[in-house]
């Protein structure tokens, strides 16, 4: 579950800034001239404009996640730079003066920075630069710490992966096989059969920007869960719909929401399996869609739920 940061040694409550009434971390005089009041640190003074480690930015006044290490690249501008950042994490914003576009935490609020676009610097063509006095760095091996997990499997990972990576608060999505006994599985093995092993998507996300159930929710509309033993064209054990809960909470939602799903007339085929060890798949499985430019051939989107 991710962390919030409550106490900064020295740091003292600072005119202007909630964030004792909120729950959130002190800000420093500095701190809060930038986050708050919408300040800028000096160009190429800030400790994140070249750090390249792997992990994720948070929000340094209320902790949500902003950006992954993997979408940072170095502009030359002087400041931490993105060229993407989690869904639903950041909220652009107009200038008073109309001419930039300023970019706010969307949990809290905060001032992070600015996003300037057809500057031609990656293939996104978008460039967030962000004040590092607006950000703390979460490690790649401290991230399962802070946030939480939740795996589906509904058919070829592909498609899943591709809808659930989009939703907000999702800092990750991974696909690979699990299920089965054997360690280490791969994609040719998994296929031959006898592994038990089945396609999933493992999710990392934000529980400030989301929470389970409104995956649960996506997953069961982004396939067809009363399909038995595949998924359209997909046959076999390794394309089965599945719910692996990683606790009674998870559970509880999933079955709740086949319930509903039930009331509705639909004859629904998921299974509800407590968690095994996830094993990731080849790289040229991860963001198959997204590398590609493609939509799923078989997961199209269908409002089951009001």
């Amino acid at each position: 579950m991710l962390l919030i940061f409550l106490v900064m040694c020295g740091a003292q409550p600072v005119e202007g800034d909630s964030s004792m009434n909120k729950g959130w971390r002190e800000l420093s005089a500095e701190e809060a001239r930038v986050i708050v009041h919408k300040g800028t640190e000096r160009a190429y003074s800030g400790k994140y404009d070249k750090f390249f480690e792997q992990g994720i930015y948070i929000c340094r006044r209320c902790g949500a996640a902003l950006y992954r290490s993997n979408d940072k690249f170095d502009s030359g501008c002087g400041w931490p730079a993105f060229d993407s950042a989690v869904p639903g994490a950041v909220k652009p914003i107009p200038d008073a003066d109309g001419r930039r576009t300023e970019i706010l935490c969307s949990k809290c609020g905060g001032h992070l920075g600015h996003v300037f676009f057809g500057e031609r610097l990656t293939a996104a063509n978008t460039r967030h630069c962000v004040n590092s006095i607006s950000m703390e760095f979460v490690p790649y091996q401290d991230m399962r710490s802070r946030f939480k997990s939740a795996i589906f499997a509904g058919g070829c990972f592909w498609g899943v992966e591709y809808y659930l990576q989009q939703l907000r608060g999702v800092i990750t999505a991974v696909s690979g096989y699990t299920g089965g006994k054997s360690a280490n599985p791969t994609y040719e093995s998994v296929c031959t059969g006898g592994t038990g092993h089945i396609e999933a998507v493992e999710v990392l996300f934000d529980p400030r920007l989301t929470d389970y159930e409104q995956l649960a929710r996506t997953f069961f509309e982004i396939h067809d869960p009363t399909q038995v033993g595949g998924q359209g064209p997909d046959i076999g054990e390794q394309y089965k719909s599945v719910v692996f809960y990683a606790d009674s909470e998870q559970k509880r939602i999933a079955a709740e929401l086949i319930g509903l799903l039930k009331k509705q007339g639909y004859k629904v085929a998921t299974e509800l399996r407590p968690a095994k060890p996830f094993f990731a798949a080849e790289n040229r499985h991860q963001d198959y869609y997204f590398r590609k430019e493609r939509k799923p051939y078989c997961h199209t989107p269908v409002k089951r739920f009001d």
